[in-house]
């Protein structure tokens, strides 16, 4: 008979290490192809995630230069060209920073051709679905009235022009905003309404043309009115 074997700490460590070597090749052996499967799947999200990253730059780099092509038309008077270069980038380009301006410019382009059913439409496109831009909302508000006034919609203008003075109360725009309001609410005959905008032209604009035109318009529908 053989006496019993006594294995140091060692030995049983390295036994156990052999073991689990085994083991685990034993486990790659028989699961390689899920195990290929998987490292394929993770390479190919990253090559994905890497391509849509690089789509989604030169996406953005495509609607700004037609934007800025678009500006350079609107600018020189190329309406018609300037409409077809703007309604692209937001057909086309529509997650875009690019695509916010057009939709912005492209309501400032039908106000000037006197298309004034669209250009309320992109108006109220654009302050429905944009909120950053606290100057261009001011700015919509502006060509929101403006083409409802051109309409003959005289309450809805100058709701739309007071709407516009909450947006931005710092802006140089308050100036046009106030006094489109005033103008519209005196036109209805409401001089409740058109007052507070008449005195903070005076207050804040005093000595202005726009002060001068608000004081003569004011008093003399108010004096109308009594």
């Amino acid at each position: 008979m053989y006496g019993k074997v006594k294995l140091t700490k060692r030995q049983i460590k390295e036994d156990k290490f052999t073991t689990f070597m085994l083991s685990s090749k034993q486990q790659v052996e028989e699961n390689w192809q899920y195990l290929a499967i998987a490292v394929i799947v993770v390479i190919l999200g990253v090559v994905g995630s890497v391509y849509y990253l690089d789509s989604v730059k030169e996406t953005s780099r495509q609607a700004a230069a037609n934007l800025s092509k678009g500006n350079l038309e609107y600018r020189g008077g190329n309406s018609q060209v300037a409409l077809l270069t703007f309604n692209d980038i937001i057909n086309n380009y529509g997650g875009t920073k690019s695509a916010e301006q057009a939709t912005f410019m492209l309501g400032k382009v039908y106000l000037q051709t006197r298309n004034y059913s669209e250009a309320i439409r992109l108006f109220e496109m654009y302050l429905q679905k944009y909120s950053r831009n606290l100057l261009n909302r001011a700015s919509s508000y502006t060509g929101l009235g403006t083409a409802m006034e051109n309409q003959g919609n005289f309450l809805e203008a100058a709701e739309a022009f007071e709407k516009g003075t909450m947006e931005l109360p710092e802006s140089p725009l308050q100036q046009s905003l106030r006094f489109g309001a005033m103008r519209n609410y005196l036109k209805v005959d409401n001089v409740e309404k058109a007052r507070p905008h008449f005195e903070y032209i005076t207050e804040n604009f005093e000595g202005s043309e726009t002060a001068n035109r608000a004081a003569r318009l004011f008093y003399e529908k108010s004096t109308a009115s009594s």
